[in-house]
């Protein structure tokens, strides 16, 4: 079992390497790997499956658009802790919102403009979404904020698997385009 471990996480930094080289499906094997680890991890934190979903596109998202943001090691560990970071953040921007008003004294400085920040990413790739034809925003949207495979959309869609992985894979390509920049700032 130990071996089997370690086969998983080196397989993570592997296909880390392609995603850097833009490969489309090794970030498809990526998300299939790991999203029910960050979407299970932000549940547990955040305690909203509808949060947890949007944080969990965020993270693949960033992954997708800034691949240089993990530089080697255990990929599963690497991942699972921007999932743990990026659930705070929202709970510091949940907490601070329902505050009456400013406290006098913030417990970190700087937590309030990375609270902003995660929104604005959030705003952004919502907008960025909205771009994509139904077609390759639809199959995404199922995967990323219903957590399920690109066998399950198939399925579900009675489209062909290659199609979907086709639409998806061109769908997150447009993405990347829209977001390059505004979310590696």
């Amino acid at each position: 079992m130990g071996r089997e471990a370690r086969v998983v996480m080196e397989d993570g930094a592997r296909l880390m390497e392609r995603v850097r080289a833009g490969d489309g499906t090794a970030f498809e094997r990526l998300y299939d790997s790991y999203h029910r680890l960050v979407f299970g991890i932000a549940l547990r934190m955040l305690g909203d499956a509808t949060m947890a979903e949007d944080l969990t596109q965020n993270v693949f998202l960033k992954v997708w658009s800034s691949p240089d943001a993990f530089r080697d090691g255990n990929f599963g560990a690497w991942i699972a802790r921007v999932a743990r970071n990026r659930s705070l953040d929202v709970l510091r921007s949940r907490s601070l919102r329902d505050e009456s008003e400013i406290p006098a004294d913030l417990a970190e400085p700087g937590t309030l403009d990375d609270a902003v920040f995660t929104r604005l990413d959030s705003q952004r790739v919502r907008s960025a979404l909205a771009t994509l034809p139904d077609e390759q925003r639809s199959p995404i949207e199922m995967g990323f904020f219903g957590g399920i495979t690109h066998d399950e959309i198939a399925k579900r869609t009675g489209i062909p698997l290659g199609t979907i992985k086709t639409r998806i894979r061109t769908g997150l390509r447009k993405l990347r385009v829209e977001l390059d920049g505004a979310v590696s700032r």
